[in-house]
């Protein structure tokens, strides 16, 4: 005996990471993770035995690269945000 399903299955919509306007907000919240991560000091050369000159001049890099690894990691909820804001009403446009 076979069975088969007779549910109508749901039309498949593109997941959130693959939309532009998602990209965009992800890199948003990245520039921002970024920014506060430099007012926090956060790769800041120690006093004694730093890096120097060249230590500071690249820490932005290194505040890059992490904030962009938060946001791969979930982020603090802004790209969402962001997201949702931007795509709000246009299920109704068309």
């Amino acid at each position: 005996m076979q069975i088969s399903s007779t549910l109508p299955t749901p039309p498949l919509r593109r997941s959130t990471d693959d939309n532009p306007m998602m990209v965009q907000a992800k890199a948003l919240e990245a520039s921002f993770l970024s920014e506060m991560l430099g007012y926090a000091a956060v790769g800041k050369t120690p006093e004694s035995f730093g890096g120097g000159i060249g230590e500071d001049q690249f820490g932005s890099f290194l505040r890059d690269e992490q904030a962009r690894q938060m946001v791969e990691k979930g982020g603090i909820g802004l790209a969402e945000q962001l997201f949702h804001a931007m795509t709000k009403g246009q299920d109704h446009a068309g």
